[in-house]
C-alpha cells in the first residue's frame, strides 16, 4: 500500500516532539548546563600505533582554571569498555593502538583552558610499526597489536560441496568488491553532562542506545553499585549506530567523581571522526555459477573486515553479514567464510544494516553480472532461485515463515520506474527536459532479506510498564531511547490503538534507568516490534484493572464497559461523554492504595536452534533507482528511488517514511561520495568540508514507498522494524542502474567518477554523442 496522507488519514499525526525538533526548542542532552559546571577534554594519541614511555601531568594540574587531570592509573575499577567484549582501554596506559586512543582527560574551568591544559601534558612515546591494511594483517612477521594476535574472528557458512558443484556450472562469476569506511555523522557529536549527586549517586546525561548497558559498564570502570549511577539517554540527535558503545562517558564520569562537580563534554566534529567508531570497510570475493536455466547451483564467499584497533561488535558485525551473503535466495551449495582483523586503523563497529549493506552490495550484483551471461533479465533470476515461504534460513535454521520475498517481487514491478527498465533513455526521447548528449539515464533494482533482532545466542532481553498515575494518565515506561527514529509518535499511536484513548490521555517515559524497566538496546530494528509486543502482553491485565475499577464507581458490570477517549465507556456509547474519568479511576485506586498497573518482561523471539547470531524474523525489501551519469565528469546522480518493503503492519506512517527515506539518503552517501580514508592509520578527512555527506540537493527528486502490510495468518509477531532495510539494498540499484545507462560495471564503493571517465570506450562515448 502507497504511504499517504490519504491512506492513513487516522495515523497521519504530527510527532510529538516535532515542533519543537524544527523550532529548536528542544535540548539535545549535549545542550544541558549545570551551576558550577566545569569543562572537559581529551588527550588522544599523536600515533597510530606507540608504546608510551611516560606521561608527566603535573604542568597541566598546575595551570590555572585546571581542577582535574586524570590518567589510567585513576580509573578505580576496571580500565575497558565494551559493549560484548570489554576490549578497549578507557585510557592507555602502556600502548596505544590507534589515532583516537585516550592517554588523559582534564577538567577546567572553560573549554579554552581545558584545551590548553591538553597541551601541557607531556607524553613520551615510542612509535611501533603500523598496521593499516588488513589484507597484510595476519601475514607472518606483521607486528601482533594484541596479545592473542591480529585475527578477531572467523566465521564459516557450510552447505554441500561448493568447490566441486562448480563443476556442474554452465556461467560462473568472479568478482571482488570493495566498500568504505562510512562514519555515521549524527547532528549531536558525543557529549552530555555528568552530574554527581550529593548521596553519592551520579547521574549520566549521555547520546546512546542503551542506557542500562550504559549503567553496567560504568559501574564497572568506577568501581560502583549499577544502583548508584543513573543513566538518562533521550532525546539524542541521532546515532544509526554510532552511540551504542560507550563513547565520553568514562571520561564525563571520572571528572565529575574526582572533581566533586558537573562535568560537560561535547565531542567537536574533529574528534568525533577521530575518536567515533566508523562502518567495517570489507573486501567481499565472491565466486557464483549457475546452470544452463539460471538455476544457483554453488556460492563461494570470502569477506575480510577491517575492525581497526579493538573489537567493539567486531565479531556480530561479520557473524551478521556471513549470515546474509546469501542474499534471498536457495542455493544447494555454499561455502561462505569470513575473517575480521585488528589494525591500527579507526575502530569500526555497529552501523546501520550491521554489515548486511556490504554483502547485499557485493551479493546482489553478482546477480546482476550472471543473468547478463545467461541473456535473461536480472529480476526473473531472482524470481527463479527466490526463498519459498517454507524454506529454512540462511544458516538452515528455522525462521517465521513469510510471502515477503514474493510479495515484494511482483509488487517491485508495479514502481513508476519499472517500465525504463531495459531502455537507454537518448536524446529526443524526454518531453519535459531533454537530457544534454552527454547525460545517460539507466534504472537498476535490488531485492533484500534483512533479519531483526540481535540473533540466536546473544541476550536479547526486553520488557515495559504501564500504570495509571495520579493526575489520571496511561503513562507506558520503556528502557528504549529516542534518537530521531520517532519512538514517541509510534508508541503514542500503539497506545491509541490499544485503549481507544486520545493523545492527551497518555503519558510516555523512555530513556531514564531511575524511571524506566530494562527495555534491552533501541538498536538491530528492535524496538517497534518489542513495544508492540509488550502492549499486547499488557493490555488485558491492564485493561481488566480498569474495567473493574470504573464498574465499582459506576454501578456496571465489567463487559459492558471498555476504555476509550477520556475515561471508560459503556460499549456502543461512541463519541459521548466517559462514564468515569481516567482521573476518577486514579482517585479511587490511590484512597483504595491499590495501584493500577501491569509489568512484563520477556525476550526477542529467536530460532529454536542453529548457529550463534541467527535469526527468527525477516523482512523483505526491493529498491527501483533511476540514475544519471554524467559521461563527460563521471559523476551520478540518482533522479527517482522507489522503495517497496514487506515488514507487517505500518504502526506510524510519517515515521515508517521518514526511515525508510533517511536509510535511503544514507546509503547514497555509502554508494556515491562517503569514505572516511586513511593513510598510514590517520584520518584524511577531519570535518565535513571534505567528508561529502549527501544534501538535499543530492537527494532523489522522488523518493516512493509502498508498504506490504499482510502477515501470514497465524502469525503473531506484529510489525518488524525498518530502522536498517530502507539503507541494505540501495548500493547494488544504483549499480546495476550505472551499469544499464554506461555499460560499466562498478566494483568499488563510492562510486569514482575518475573510474567512470576512465572506463568510458570513448570511441563509442562520441559516437553516442554525435
Amino acid at each position: 500500500m502507497l504511504l499517504s496522507r490519504d491512506t492513513y488519514a487516522k495515523k497521519w499525526i504530527i510527532r510529538p516532539d516535532g515542533e519543537e525538533k524544527v523550532t529548536g526548542k528542544l535540548q539535545y542532552l549535549t545542550d544541558l548546563t549545570a551551576p558550577g559546571m566545569l569543562h572537559g577534554k581529551v588527550l588522544r594519541s599523536k600515533y597510530p600505533h606507540a608504546w608510551i614511555l611516560s606521561i608527566d601531568t603535573s604542568r597541566a594540574k598546575a595551570a590555572a582554571g585546571v581542577r582535574a587531570v586524570v590518567t589510567a592509573e585513576n580509573v578505580p575499577g576496571m580500565n575497558l569498555f565494551g559493549i560484548a567484549f570489554p576490549h578497549q582501554p578507557v585510557l592507555c596506559h602502556e600502548r596505544v593502538r590507534y589515532i583516537g586512543d585516550a592517554v588523559a582527560a582534564v577538567a577546567a574551568d572553560t573549554e579554552e583552558i581545558a584545551e590548553y591544559a591538553l597541551s601541557l601534558i607531556e607524553v613520551v612515546y615510542e612509535p611501533l610499526p603500523v598496521v593499516d591494511d588488513p589484507e597484510t594483517a595476519l601475514d607472518e612477521g606483521t607486528v601482533l597489536l594484541h596479545p592473542d594476535g591480529n585475527l578477531l574472528h572467523r566465521t564459516s557458512l557450510k552447505q554441500g560441496e561448493a568447490e566441486s558443484a562448480f563443476a556442474q556450472c554452465a556461467h560462473i562469476v568472479e568478482e571482488t568488491y570493495y566498500t568504505p569506511r562510512q562514519m555515521h555523522t549524527y547532528m549531536e557529536t558525543e557529549g552530555g553532562l555528568f552530574i554527581p549527586e550529593k548521596d553519592g549517586r551520579l547521574t549520566v546525561y549521555s547520546p546512546t542506545q542503551h542506557g542500562y548497558k550504559d549503567r553496567m559498564q560504568l559501574a564497572r570502570i568506577l568501581a560502583m553499585e549499577e544502583v548508584q549511577i543513573r543513566v538518562v539517554s533521550s532525546p539524542i540527535g541521532g546515532s544509526f549506530g554510532g552511540k551504542d558503545e560507550l563513547n565520553v562517558q568514562p571520561f564525563g564520569a571520572l571528572l565529575a567523581l574526582t572533581t566533586g562537580a558537573p562535568i560537560k563534554m561535547h565531542n567537536s566534529r574533529r574528534e568525533s571522526v577521530i575518536s567515533g567508531i566508523k562502518r567495517h570497510p570489507m573486501r567481499i570475493t565472491m565466486k557464483t555459477g549457475t546452470d544452463a536455466d539460471g538455476h544457483l547451483i554453488a556460492h563461494q564467499v570470502s569477506i575480510l573486515a577491517d575492525t581497526g584497533a579493538y573489537a567493539t561488535l567486531g565479531c556480530e558485525v561479520l557473524n551478521f553479514a556471513t549470515e546474509h551473503a546469501i542474499g534471498p535466495y536457495t542455493i544447494p551449495h555454499i561455502d561462505v567464510k569470513g575473517t575480521s582483523v585488528y589494525t591500527n586503523n579507526g575502530v569500526s563497529g555497529e552501523f546501520r544494516g550491521f554489515g548486511g549493506n556490504q554483502v547485499i552490495f557485493a551479493v546482489e550484483s553478482q546477480i546482476e553480472r550472471l543473468a547478463e551471461k545467461l541473456g535473461m533479465d536480472a529480476w526473473e533470476l531472482r524470481k527463479l532461485n527466490l526463498r519459498a515461504p517454507s524454506d529454512p534460513g540462511p544458516m538452515g535454521q528455522e525462521i517465521v515463515a513469510t510471502e515477503g520475498a514474493s510479495q515484494v517481487w511482483h509488487k517491485a514491478q508495479e514502481s513508476p520506474l519499472w517500465a525504463k527498465r531495459g531502455q537507454q533513455i537518448q536524446k529526443g526521447q524526454l518531453q519535459a527536459s531533454e537530457l544534454e548528449p552527454w547525460l545517460r539515464r539507466g534504472v537498476g533494482a535490488s531485492m533484500v532479506m534483512h533479519g531483526a533482532g540481535l540473533g540466536l545466542g546473544i541476550p536479547d532481553h526486553s520488557g515495559g510498564r504501564i500504570e495509571l498515575t495520579p493526575e489520571g494518565k496511561i503513562q507506558a515506561s520503556f528502557g528504549f531511547e529516542e534518537f530521531g527514529q520517532g519512538l514517541y509518535a509510534a508508541l503514542t499511536l500503539m497506545l491509541q490503538d490499544c485503549f481507544g484513548c486520545a493523545a492527551d490521555d497518555i503519558r510516555i517515559v523512555i530513556g531514564d534507568t531511575d524511571r524506566v524497566p530494562s527495555s534491552g538496546s533501541s538498536t538491530a530494528s528492535r524496538a517497534t516490534t518489542m513495544m508492540w509486543r509488550a502492549l499486547q502482553r499488557l493490555k488485558p491485565p491492564f485493561v481488566q484493572a480498569l474495567l473493574e475499577q470504573a464498574a465499582a464507581l459506576g454501578g456496571f458490570a465489567p463487559e459492558e464497559l471498555t476504555t476509550g477517549v477520556g475515561g471508560i465507556h459503556r460499549k456502543g456509547d461512541g463519541e459521548g461523554e466517559p462514564v468515569v474519568t481516567y482521573a476518577q479511576l486514579a482517585a479511587a485506586a490511590d484512597q483504595a492504595a491499590k495501584p493500577i498497573l501491569a509489568q512484563t518482561a520477556f525476550d526477542y523471539p529467536t530460532t529454536p536452534a542453529g548457529q550463534v547470531g541467527a535469526h527468527y524474523l525477516y523482512s523483505y525489501a526491493a529498491a527501483i533507482v533511476e540514475v544519471e551519469v554524467n559521461m563527460l565528469t563521471g559523476r551520478v546522480r540518482v533522479v527517482a528511488t522507489d522503495h517497496v518493503i514487506a515488514a507487517g503492519p505500518v504502526i506510524n506512517p510519517m515515521g515508517f517514511l521518514g526511515q525508510i527515506e533517511g536509510g535511503s539518503v544514507m546509503a547514497l552517501g555509502f554508494t556515491l561520495t562517503e569514505d572516511a580514508a586513511m593513510q598510514e592509520s590517520s584520518y584524511v578527512r577531519h570535518n565535513l568540508d571534505t567528508y561529502l555527506i549527501p544534501t538535499f540537493r543530492d537527494s532523489p527528486q522522488i523518493i516512493r514507498v509502498e508498504a506490504i502490510e499482510e502477515l501470514p495468518e497465524g502469525d503473531t509477531f506484529g510489525p518488524r522494524g525498518v530502522g536498517e532495510i530502507g539503507s541494505v539494498g540501495l548500493a547494488p540499484a544504483i549499480t546495476a542502474a550505472v551499469r544499464q545507462a554506461t555499460g560499466i560495471w562498478v566494483n568499488r564503493l563510492p562510486i569514482s567518477p575518475e573510474d567512470i571517465v576512465q572506463s568510458i570506450d570513448w570511441l563509442e562515448g562520441v559516437e553516442a554523442i554525435d
